[in-house]
């Protein structure tokens, strides 16, 4: 492909991208491995030059543009250099017209910006994210798994978590494949610490998706005790079973919930809980680093939706807990209503219930909880907070 019609390449991402966001379709991620698997023409370094443009020009772009071509017109005011490429040539964009417009530049959509807590770097959001890796305990210890991973640094105050640079093709390293280690953000895994499960307690993760916490707290728990995944989507709990066996965990035990009738499916375990994990549905606005295109499929409808989602889901989970147990309330979200409000919100309608200080070395006291900035803390972003059932 000619530098010109790696443009044009970008430019229909770009519309495709754009049209998913609008409709609700699949993720960027999704359609450019979909575009170039109809295009096996394109070598791999046209596939990574191409796949830099899309993503550079969605990085500066936080309301969604209209089409793919006004998208990457606004990435020329950034690198000048490409806009030679509009040169009408065969494959390639016709040439930039006097007084045409390109997205503006901004990290965060206008009508977001006054929600976002006070302490988030805004700037910090879109930065490339690395690659985070848990050691994972039940299969090795960090000293064991170092040397395998020499471009690899710690993070510090984490000793089982390691670092490597963005892009790091760690699935396909033996140490990933033997479930020595396990891709987990850093804020994930101090989340996880938060939870302060051990051996022998009965622990459940009540949202638990693909199950990354989940295999962060079945290391805690030295594969010893009751671990209970729950969801309502069974193809995201589907996912979990070859992760746990890659990483040594059989002792889970998962348990697919209907949506809006999740309390029926947990009666059983009504106070049996030491410990219940929310990690609730949320905006993402802390995991943009690596998802920038969900900031055009945030709608204050949609956020709406999910801080009533959030609340729901908390009530169901509260009666699970033992009386002296924990609630862990965490989102990948720096919206103060998703967070700090929505914690208070829920002190207020439950009695006997408080929110105690998280001792860890990392994040901001925000509102009975912890706030993890990238800016901060260089992890993607999270709110979560403690709350303590009264005895």
């Amino acid at each position: 492909m000619t530098p010109s019609a790696r443009i044009q390449a970008a430019i229909e991402l770009l519309d495709a991208i754009i049209a998913a966001a609008r409709d609700g379709g699949p993720a960027a991620d999704t359609l450019i491995a979909r575009y170039f698997k109809e295009r096996r023409y394109a070598g791999a370094r046209d596939r990574r030059a191409v796949r830099d443009h899309v993503y550079d020009a969605i990085r500066r772009a936080a309301e969604r543009p209209d089409t793919g071509r006004v998208a990457m017109i606004g990435l020329t005011q950034d690198q000048p250099a490409l806009a030679a490429l509009f040169d009408g040539s065969p494959h390639a964009p016709l040439p930039i017209e006097p007084g045409e417009a390109g997205a503006l530049a901004s990290a965060v959509p206008g009508w977001l910006q006054p929600l976002l807590a006070a302490l988030v770097e805004q700037d910090a959001l879109l930065g490339r994210a690395p690659v985070d890796l848990r050691v994972n305990r039940l299969r090795a210890t960090p000293a064991q798994v170092a040397p395998l991973l020499p471009d690899a640094t710690a993070i510090p105050g984490l000793p089982d978590a390691l670092r490597l640079p963005e892009g790091w093709p760690i699935e396909q390293h033996p140490a990933w494949q033997d479930g020595l280690v396990e891709v987990q953000d850093a804020g994930s895994q101090w989340i996880a610490a938060a939870c302060v499960a051990q051996l022998g307690m009965t622990v459940v993760d009540l949202c638990a998706g693909a199950g990354g916490k989940t295999l962060a707290l079945a290391a805690a728990m030295a594969g010893q005790g009751r671990l209970i995944a729950a969801d309502t989507i069974r193809s995201r709990l589907a996912r979990l079973e070859p992760r746990a066996e890659r990483a040594g965990a059989t002792f889970i035990d998962t348990l697919l919930l209907d949506q809006s009738h999740e309390a029926r499916g947990l009666a059983h375990l009504q106070e049996q809980a030491d410990v219940v994990l929310v990690d609730a549905p949320c905006s993402g606005t802390g995991t943009w680093r690596r998802n920038p295109e969900a900031r055009w499929r945030l709608t204050p409808a949609r956020l709406d939706r999910l801080i009533a989602e959030q609340a729901r889901i908390l009530d169901f989970a509260a009666p699970l807990v033992r009386p002296g147990g924990l609630l862990v309330y965490a989102t990948c979200a720096l919206v103060d209503r998703e967070g700090r409000d929505q914690v208070a919100a829920f002190l207020g309608r439950h009695e006997g219930w408080i929110a105690e200080p998280i001792d860890l070395p990392v994040g901001r006291a925000h509102g009975g909880g912890l706030l993890l900035t990238p800016g901060h803390d260089g992890s993607d972003g999270f709110y979560f907070a403690r709350l303590r059932r009264q005895a």
